[in-house]
């Protein structure tokens, strides 16, 4: 059947708008296997770095990924990645490398993506030693190209510094990089080929500087080559060998130049560069190094994690990966000082060490000392004894109660309410406070059943309760909810009414999902409640331990 004429002329001039638009529809509109492949592998990163640290895996790139995405990720996770770079600089007294300049950059990237000041980290400026011309390109080219990047990351005025034989400038930085590219159009670490990791890096780091034209010929020459070398599967190959990395670093120069992901440059055999990147790629398993099942590795998960993030934020509007002009500077004393989330509720007090670490006798070596001492420390918890916890046994829902509000400081309440509450009882005002602020219910309208055992479903409805007053984001989505607690075994034995609070306790590791099952029924042990409960006072800033 003939379309009308009219009809027809409409369509057409639809079609040559969108094409003299160039509008693609995954270029206007977020991915959904990006997204997916982003909260997936976040997950996958908190559960696999657990504790960051100075590094180039399992630090930095981790911490850069996870800031810069929209993934959910627990404020006292970069609080304590904070402390740590704290510990890390002043014990090194501020020099981090005689040599590798890079370590100051990785720094000074991941702090801005974390809002934190890289000019002042336990005293020291990581700026300034990247003012020293000389040692910040004595290592070859990564020298510039990362100073040049973590500079512009927060947009930083290059420091004098007086001890330096040539004071650097940004324009140093550019020349550097340019009278390092080979004729093919790349650049490499050394040699005379170009390796399109190095290449993407140049250019990631040049991507600010286009209106220079020494720049933009050079760039322009650069994107040739990447063209030309990109495999037919969308990927590209160092040293003979195609990588999620080398995709990745040449992903990520795309975004930062603005280049359309699509762009036919860039597509092979109708694959993309993104398309390469997720063939490396297994859900809840990160990222592979290589596709020849070796499995995947730090190095290669947390980068391809970044590059994701940024093609997620490029499709959704956003600045891309390395331009932090979004992320709000905060002081470095943000990020020390166990203050509370800023919505906590108003009645939540930080509980101070008033006595030293209780010796009980045994604890020594238990997997929870740390927490059942941090906590004994603050009078939250007691020992049967003076000098016996007795983590073992089991806890009862009055002495739960009790810790709870201790814990987080709560003023105490009459109670009236429930028939087996004594007025004289040692818990009664911590049952009340708790029952009013809403942290535990009743078994009954009228009873608490104060000397009933917690079950481990029980604890975690009380301890997200907490987590809520205490200004935490407690709402998971349905499928959030399924995905968390679908690893385990047994989940269907949970009680619906627990699902969502025993998600966010693993979501937030105040549960460990080290373990096959949830044993949602099984009583919890003092030991087991403790640290749930040290582990939630850390993740909403109400306990800083001392450095």
């Amino acid at each position: 059947m003939k379309l009308p004429y009219r009809m027809f002329t409409l369509f057409m001039a639809l079609f040559l708008l969108a094409s003299s638009l160039h509008i693609n529809p995954v270029s206007a509109m977020p991915n959904a296997a990006v997204d997916n492949a982003v909260q997936d592998t976040a997950q996958y990163v908190l559960q696999t770095v657990q504790k960051p640290e100075v590094g180039s895996i399992g630090g930095e790139w981790a911490i850069l990924g996870l800031a810069r995405s929209s993934a959910y990720v627990p404020q006292s996770y970069y609080d304590d990645y904070y402390r740590g770079v704290e510990t890390y600089v002043k014990a090194l007294n501020g020099n981090l490398h005689d040599k590798k300049y890079t370590e100051y950059s990785r720094l000074i990237i991941a702090l801005t993506a974390i809002g934190a000041d890289p000019s002042n980290v336990g005293g020291y400026n990581l700026l300034k030693p990247l003012g020293d011309f000389d040692k910040t390109i004595w290592q070859g080219i990564n020298g510039p190209i990362f100073a040049l990047i973590s500079l512009d990351s927060g947009n930083y005025t290059i420091p004098v510094n007086t001890t330096a034989k040539k004071q650097a400038t940004r324009e140093m930085y550019i020349d550097e990089i340019l009278s390092n590219q080979l004729q093919d159009g790349g650049f490499a670490l050394s040699g005379t080929s170009a390796d399109p990791d190095i290449t993407g890096m140049a250019l990631q780091a040049l991507a600010r500087y286009q209106s220079n034209t020494k720049v933009k010929a050079a760039t322009e020459k650069a994107i040739i080559l990447l063209s030309r070398i990109q495999d037919n599967e969308g990927g590209f190959a160092s040293l003979g060998v195609s990588t999620s990395e080398s995709t990745v670093q040449v992903l990520m120069a795309l975004c930062e130049l603005g280049i359309d992901l699509h762009d036919s440059r860039f597509v092979k055999n109708g694959n993309t560069i993104v398309d390469n990147l997720l063939s490396f790629y297994s859900k809840g398993q990160g990222f592979q190094h290589t596709k020849d099942g070796s499995g995947a590795t730090g190095m290669s998960t947390e980068q391809a994690l970044y590059g994701l993030v940024n093609v997620q934020r490029i499709l959704s509007g956003q600045s891309s990966l390395y331009r932090m002009n979004d992320v709000k500077l905060t002081t470095s004393s943000t990020h020390v000082v166990a203050n509370g989330l800023a919505n906590k509720n108003k009645d939540i007090k930080v509980m101070p060490v008033i006595a030293a670490n209780p010796s009980f006798s045994d604890i020594t070596h238990h997997v929870n000392q740390a927490a059942i001492s941090s906590l004994a420390s603050r009078g939250i918890i007691n020992g049967l004894t003076d000098n016996q916890y007795a983590p073992d046994q089991t806890m009862t829902r009055a002495e739960f109660a009790t810790i709870v509000t201790k814990g987080l400081g709560l003023p105490l309440r009459k109670q009236a309410r429930f028939d087996d509450v004594p007025a004289a009882s040692w818990y009664a005002d911590y049952v009340g406070a708790a029952y009013s602020y809403g942290i535990v219910s009743g078994t009954s309208d009228t009873t608490f059943t104060p000397n009933s055992t917690i079950t481990r479903q029980e604890a975690a409805v009380m301890i997200a309760n907490a987590g809520k007053l205490a200004g935490m984001n407690t709402t998971l989505s349905t499928s959030e909810i399924r995905d968390m607690l679908a690893q385990f075994g047994d989940y269907t034995r949970t009680a619906e009414w627990s699902r969502n609070a025993l998600a966010f306790n693993y979501r937030e590791h105040l549960l460990s999902q080290d373990m096959l099952n949830i044993e949602p029924t099984q009583t919890v042990t003092r030991a087991e409640i403790a640290e749930m409960l040290y582990r939630l006072l850390t993740a909403a800033q109400l306990i800083k331990e001392a450095s």
